[in-house]
């Protein structure tokens, strides 16, 4: 653990302005709120706060990050308040710890909730101050790096796998590639441990069969650069275990069909240098077709820049090869910090992180926290298309990106309003994949809005969180319109005109906060006829039998209580009454302006009249929901059978909610019947003891 003098001395090595007594007394401060706590390592926990500060000395950040990683535990595993932190340290240092600390465990929310609550706290810190990120990302290493002190493996792979899902690829997404690969090697080896065992030592026989081997071949290919008068530092490595593991899973191959192992990083002085040092090895070596990828004019969304190129060496090895500047490998390995530190804490560096304005519109269009998990990812990793405006302004996009992720890129207004899309001046539906250099031109209508169908095929966070925003603002504004309508007929049996204030008093009795939440809570019927009425005229509804609380020409209360997947949470819905489905049928969604979603079985008739509306995929949100099902019986005309049927439902319980005789006709009597069942399989034996019942001449469901 670094002594208090070391860690000042060391910032003072780059930065000799620093307030020195102001890093004593943030060191102090962490050490006697620590007191004597303990990590699993049995070591002060004190140390976990002093290490984390050390890394940031090694990236060369400013006082206030120091401080930060300092104290940024103190707030959550002491008794120090954000108040004291200001007082004594500064209003930056303290919202600084306030985005670092860690949330308390919830132990009612699942790990994913907890996983997304984290989250977004953290990156709406990191949105006002990048620092954040850096202490984190230097928190969550130095936890890494003592993980195995953990006695729980199901804790260990926990945050193992939030390690790898999280900040390794926000460490990516940043450009501090060191910290990536560190991270991605120890979460590897908490929940792959066989693999890592096996790679790690297949690596270690490699590197003792071929002792010295990449060292020659970085020797030689210093030789040919050097040659032309070029200065060049030439490093080689065996490929990252994770690296190595991920590209077996990728290619579904085993480790000895893995060719290229080695990786070779060679340091120019200048730009010019690195595209003459690339001709040079092409010209010695065959380099391999598609996978020469110039990052240097294309950089990547971090910032990153760099030449890659892979070559057959000996006519037998593959070689991976890496051509950069000094700058641009001090870049690439430490990214975002190694911004901080060239700039000393001054204006955030918004060419590299555009992608954290996405994320913070995310946070905003979510409120699922696993579809935030879902869009965090989505948006942190990297595999990139390019493709450009007609104009020429160039975007990039993960890979499977469609027109519609394009328009949200450009700006959510285009993608909202889009109803299709030329690529390369070809006419596209909007689904399509783009490649590499394709140029997009969005096709858009003023009276287009966002579908839910596009989640389908829309992949970036922006596009998605945006579609579900709107979608969810459209069915808000139907459930509402729905509400309304019902509003209206509880009004109308009403024994008393209802003006404007008595509205408003019902609202305040209901406690709700304005007249739309009232139609909205309506339309999803979170409450009754009976507590409107009461609330609208006190005693009202004291003599409204039960049966009569809703009215016959609407949908049953009781179909209105059945789930649905595949609809926003609170999305307004209805059983359609030509195919009357029931949990068990496969069903569709037909939504059409203004009016609640249709829920039709997927064989009925009625579809093909559904040409003018959106079709959504449903299913059931559980199998015995519930619903009422309608059957046509033919009965034998003669005493009895009609008691007979009844007895049939009676035994099989279920409730006749209507029955109508619509043929009387010698010598049957055929009666269509509306029941209440719990699901298709109900429904269907009912149909079969009515088929084998002498009382019964047909049965079937209509």
């Amino acid at each position: 653990m670094l002594r208090q003098y070391e860690l000042v001395e060391r910032v003072l090595a780059y930065a000799p302005d620093a307030d020195e007594a102001m890093l004593n007394r943030a060191y102090v401060y962490t050490v006697q709120k620590h007191g004597t706590q303990k990590r699993a390592s049995g070591d002060p926990y004190f140390s976990h706060p002093v290490e984390v500060a050390g890394l940031m000395t090694e990236l060369k950040l400013d006082q206030e990050t120091i401080m930060t990683a300092l104290l940024h535990d103190t707030v959550e595993d002491t008794l120090a308040t954000p108040e004291e932190i200001e007082r004594l340290f500064g209003a930056n240092v303290a919202r600084m710890v306030d985005g670092v600390t860690k949330l308390s465990k919830i132990e009612t929310m699942s790990e994913n909730e907890r996983a997304a609550e984290n989250l977004r706290k953290f990156l709406l810190a990191m949105s006002e101050d990048l620092r954040v990120l850096l202490v984190k990302l230097a928190d969550r290493l130095h936890n890494m790096r003592t993980l195995h002190f953990i006695r729980s493996e199901e804790k260990r792979r926990r945050i193992g796998r939030e390690t790898m899902e999280i900040y390794a690829p926000l460490a990516q997404r940043v450009g501090m590639y060191e910290y990536m690969r560190e991270m991605q090697l120890l979460a590897f080896q908490q929940l792959e441990p066989d693999a890592y065992a096996t790679i790690t030592g297949r690596l270690e026989a490699i590197r003792t069969a071929g002792e010295g081997q990449v060292d020659a071949i970085a020797l030689e290919i210093k030789q040919v650069l050097a040659g032309t008068g070029m200065r060049v530092e030439v490093a080689g490595r065996e490929k990252h275990p994770y690296s190595i593991w991920k590209k077996m899973a990728e290619r579904h191959v085993s480790f000895e069909q893995i060719t290229d192992i080695m990786a070779f990083r060679v340091v120019t002085d200048t730009v010019e240098d690195c595209y003459a040092a690339l001709g040079l090895l092409h010209r010695t070596w065959q380099m391999i077709p598609g996978r020469f990828k110039d990052y240097i004019s294309t950089p990547k969304l971090n910032g990153y820049r760099s030449l890659h190129t892979s070559l057959i060496y000996n006519n037998a090895m593959r070689v991976e090869v890496q051509i950069k500047t000094q700058e641009m490998h001090q870049t690439n390995e430490y990214g975002l910090a190694a911004h901080w530190a060239y700039k000393q804490g001054g204006t955030q560096p918004d060419e590299q992180v555009g992608w954290l304005r996405d994320l913070v519109e995310i946070l905003d269009a979510s409120n699922d926290p696993e579809e935030l998990l879902e869009n965090t990812r989505m948006a942190m990793y990297q595999d990139r298309i390019f493709a450009f405006t007609p104009k020429g302004a160039l975007f990039q996009l993960p890979k499977g990106a469609t027109p519609i992720d394009f328009a949200f890129a450009v700006h959510t207004n285009l993608g909202a309003a889009a109803v299709g899309a030329k690529i390369n001046g070809r006419h596209v539906p909007l689904r399509t994949p783009l490649t590499n250099g394709d140029v997009v031109e969005i096709i858009r209508s003023r009276t287009s809005e966002p579908q839910l169908s596009w989640l389908s095929f829309a992949v970036t966070g922006k596009a998605r969180a945006a579609i579900r925003r709107a979608v969810r603002q459209k069915e808000r504004a139907d459930i509402a319109a729905i509400g309304r309508k019902l509003y209206d007929e509880i009004v109308d049996r009403l024994p008393t005109k209802i003006g404007k204030k008595a509205l408003t008093e019902a609202i305040k009795r209901l406690k709700f906060n304005n007249e739309d939440e009232l139609m909205v809570a309506i339309g999803q019927a979170r409450i009754s006829d009976r507590q409107v009425m009461e609330a609208l005229v006190p005693g009202s509804a004291a003599n409204l039998p039960q049966s009569e609380e809703w009215p016959q020409d609407s949908w049953p209360r009781q179909q209105r209580a059945i789930a649905v997947r595949g609809l926003s949470p609170g999305a307004a819905f209805k059983l359609a009454t030509c195919c009357h489905p029931v949990p068990g049928d496969r069903i569709v969604g037909l939504r059409r302006p203004e009016k609640s979603v249709e829920v039709h079985s997927i064989d009925c008739l009625q579809l093909a009249n559904g040409v003018d509306a959106d079709w959504i995929d449903l299913s059931w949100e559980t199998p015995n929901d519930g619903a009422v099902g309608r059957l046509r019986a033919e009965l034998y005309n003669r005493p009895g059978t009609l008691a007979e049927m009844a007895g049939i439902f009676g035994k099989n319980h279920a409730n006749v909610v209507n029955l109508e005789m619509t043929q009387r006709e010698n010598p049957f009597h055929t009666y269509v019947v509306d029941l209440e069942v719990r699901d298709l399989a109900h429904l269907t034996r009912i149909i079969s003891a009515l088929r084998a019942s002498d009382a019964v001449a047909q049965a079937e469901r209509i």
